[in-house]
This record gives C-alpha cells, structure tokens and sequence, in this order.
C-alpha cells in the first residue's frame, strides 16, 4: 500500500465530495442562466448560490464557457440516459420522444435554460453556437432517418416527406417548450400540454400498425 494512501477511505469520500460539490454548481449554474441568460449570469453569483468563494468555484470550472459546456453536457447525459433506457425496454424512438417530453414537463429549469441557450447561442460568436448547431444537426439526421425507416415499412402517411417531418418534429418540440413555459405564467387559462400536442403531431404523419 502506498504511503500516501489513507486506510480509512478519506481520499474517496473527498472525490465524492467534491463530486457532489460540482452537481451543486451545475443545478445553480441552470438556475442562473434560466433567469438571466448566460450573458447576464455571472460566476461570482453562481458562487454565492452554491455557498463557495469565486476561486472556488473556478476550482471546478474554471471559466464561464466551461461551466456552460458542463451545464449542456449534463442536460443531454440525463435525456439520452432516459432515452436509451426506452428503448432498451422495446419502445419506438417517437415513444421515447413522446416520454421525454412527458418529463420535460417536471423540469421547468432545465427547460428553461435549454430554450433561452437555444435562442442565445443562434449567434456565431456565442460559446453554445457550436454546441447546438451539432447537436440539431445531429437531432435531425437521427429523426429522418428514422422517418425514413418506417416509411419503407409503410409506417409513413403517403405524401409525407421525412427530410421536412424530421425538421417539423423538432421544430415542434422546441416551440412547445417556448409555449408551455409561457403557459404556466401566463394571465391565460390553459396550460400547454406538450406531450399531447407532439403526440397529435405523430399520429397525423405515422400509420399505426393496426391500421
């Protein structure tokens, strides 16, 4: 055993803290940049959010971009987490889809920075505009190959074209947020039920195999 190591596990409970201490950041990190925006988000108030020093914060991330990499990163661990196990379990893509949003809709925060990130980063010079530029890209391909899949399988409604349905899909599901989150504010009665409304969506351009 190396003189360096501690019998009692004292350097492993130091990694889980400061493994939790970096979850810490990243939920105040969201918090903030739902609120104000990246720009308007500062490290320092991050900081104080999370009880730390402005060093220590920079200790984990150490500078604004990189925490935003972390925050987006962390996002799209958790939904391709929850995705993948749909379909481990036998769903559709567009089942998974449909319940992803269904939890989207418990997780106002992360909704929220996602939306307003997405808006933000349209800008070449922005931090994110890489990130979600590849990522769309990415979204995209997935969902029209898809599209493209069960339209050989006679799965696609005649005149649906997979390339536009692909786009239209996540159009859609990102205006539902936009309209959902607006909708839980909102001096209007109703709120947007965005899993329902991607759903009515799927049905008009998918055949179901009862059919």
């Amino acid at each position: 055993m190396s003189e360096t190591t501690i019998e009692d596990g004292a350097p492993r409970r130091g990694y889980a803290k400061g493994r939790a201490k970096r979850e810490e950041i990243l939920q105040a990190a969201i918090a903030a940049f739902a609120e104000v925006g990246y720009h308007g988000a500062s490290l320092r108030e991050i900081a104080a959010r999370v009880g730390i020093s402005h060093p220590g914060l920079l200790h984990h991330f150490p500078t604004k971009a990189a925490l935003l990499e972390a925050v987006l990163e962390h996002r799209d661990a958790v939904d391709f987490a929850d995705l993948d196990t749909d379909l481990e379990q036998g769903r559709s893509l567009f089942e998974a889809l449909v319940r992803l949003v269904q939890r989207n809709a418990l997780r106002r925060p992360v909704v929220e920075v996602f939306a307003g990130l997405a808006a933000e980063a349209t800008s070449a010079d922005h931090p994110a505009h890489d990130f979600f530029d590849a990522r769309y890209q990415d979204t995209v391909t997935r969902m029209r190959r898809e599209l493209e899949r069960l339209e050989a399988g006679g799965r696609l409604r005649p005149g649906v074209d997979p390339a536009v349905a692909a786009r239209t899909v996540v159009a859609l599901m990102d205006g539902l947020q936009v309209q959902w989150l607006y909708s839980l504010d909102g001096p209007r009665a109703g709120r947007v039920d965005m899993a329902a409304d991607l759903q009515a969506y799927l049905d008009l351009i998918l055949v179901d195999p009862e059919d």
